[in-house]
């Protein structure tokens, strides 16, 4: 989240999403005759940089060339900035960032999916407990979503009825206290990037691999908050030294952990750094152990930190820069620390949310700016990605997420 106010380049419109679809070639089957479908959340409205999309788009992905085949515009909705399956792979949940669902809050739509056709049936929508919900995660448990809202500065737990509907929230947090500078501590040179240090913006929020304990950040506060999790009731209490800061003004965004659920990547918007903690999975507590620039040696300048993913193998981790308009690759050491492997051009404007399809193959960019997902090849061996030629034309993309028949793949850093 931004409120930086950039023009936009207009390289490609959302109307030609519109023609795109009109003209879908041949269906693409995976190995097996498994197909893979890839949904893509939209911007609706005219704010954080266009509004040309009109909801949730259905595409095929070719897991051969990478390319992704529009199918429809799957689900009419407004603002769809994060989306996350179930565990099954019967439920879609998306996080609707407005500010006028049940009063002056944002919603959670819920959708049931059809695995043969990928079709969307909405199921219901609810409060998301605040304004402008920016993530949202389900728990490893399938009883729970977890919902960050970036303009309300809250964060809620939603259950998960047996039909998957949701119900209401069984709990709601408001994130209180001062709030950092506009001027990041940590920012390259000549920065003048600044988003949310206003008020308090929950930005996102995930259990740890364990599901005892949820992690969110507020960007606003410069703050990570740790809580324990009660399954049976559905509640958060915070754990002993919670919540955990961050260098004033760097804003933290999202985070990812590996497997081995000890270590966590934070990415900070402003400063366009990651910072790996080491983290215990018994009392959920975090140590700050390196912190990293996204940008390349010498870069001086504004840029905002978007998304961040670890690979399949866990290997490499990569992030999208925007304004730099590159994807940063890192590799992972032995013990978890990271170090600048390169990086490579999003061919676009604006790469908000980056992610890796199923198989590993290919890594899509959602330029938001210029309206279009490019994909691009990568070397497992190097960590390195490639180009691949392809633009889909898609109006303001906001996030990616693929699944199959056989497997989920989540938008975020679900393990």
């Amino acid at each position: 989240m931004t409120s930086r106010n950039i023009s936009r380049r207009g390289l490609l419109r959302g109307s030609m999403a519109v023609a795109a679809l009109a003209s879908a070639p041949t269906l693409v089957r995976a190995a097996g005759g498994q197909r893979i479908w890839a949904y893509v959340g939209t911007n609706t409205t005219p704010a954080d940089a266009g509004g040309n999309g009109k909801g949730i788009y259905l595409f095929e992905m070719n897991p051969t060339t990478g390319e992704l085949t529009p199918i429809e515009l799957a689900a009419e909705a407004p603002n769809v900035g994060w989306l996350s399956f179930d565990r099954s792979g019967r439920f879609l949940y998306a996080a609707n960032e407005v500010t006028d669902q049940a009063g002056k809050s944002g919603a959670v739509s819920t959708y049931a999916v059809d695995r043969k056709t990928g079709k969307l049936h909405l199921l219901n929508m609810v409060s998301s407990q605040g304004a402008g919900p920016a993530h949202l995660s389900v728990d490893a448990s399938g009883k729970y979503v977890f919902v960050a809202n970036y303009a309300g500065g809250t964060v809620a737990v939603l259950p998960i009825q047996s039909t998957g509907a949701l119900g209401a929230a069984t709990y709601v947090h408001q994130d209180t206290g001062s709030v950092g500078p506009k001027v990041s501590t940590s920012a390259p040179p000549g920065s003048f990037a600044f988003s949310g240090h206003d008020n308090p913006h929950a930005h996102m929020i995930h259990a740890d691999p364990s599901n005892r304990f949820v992690l969110h950040t507020d960007l606003g506060q410069d703050r990570i908050y740790v809580s324990a999790l009660d399954v049976a009731a559905g509640k958060l209490s915070p754990v002993a030294g919670s919540p955990v800061s961050v260098p004033p003004g760097d804003g933290p965004r999202h985070f990812t952990f590996h497997r081995n659920g000890r270590w966590l990547y934070l990415l900070r918007e402003e400063a366009s750094t990651v910072m790996f903690f080491h983290f215990d999975p018994a009392t959920g507590s975090l140590s700050p152990q390196q912190t990293i620039c996204t940008l390349p040696h010498g870069f001086k300048g504004t840029n905002f930190t978007a998304e961040i993913l670890l690979s399949p193998d866990e290997r490499f981790l990569y992030v999208s820069n925007r304004l730099h308009d590159t994807v940063g690759i890192f590799s992972l050491n032995h013990d978890g620390r990271l170090s600048y492997v390169g990086e490579a051009s999003t061919m676009g404007d604006y790469p908000r949310h980056i992610q890796i399809a199923p198989g590993g193959a290919f890594l899509y960019a959602c330029n938001q700016r210029s309206d279009a997902i490019t994909s691009f090849h990568v070397d497992r061996s190097t960590g390195q990605l490639r180009f691949n030629g392809q633009y889909t034309a898609v109006g303001s993309p906001m996030c990616i997420i693929f699944m199959s028949r056989t497997r989920i793949k989540q938008s975020g850093p679900l393990r």
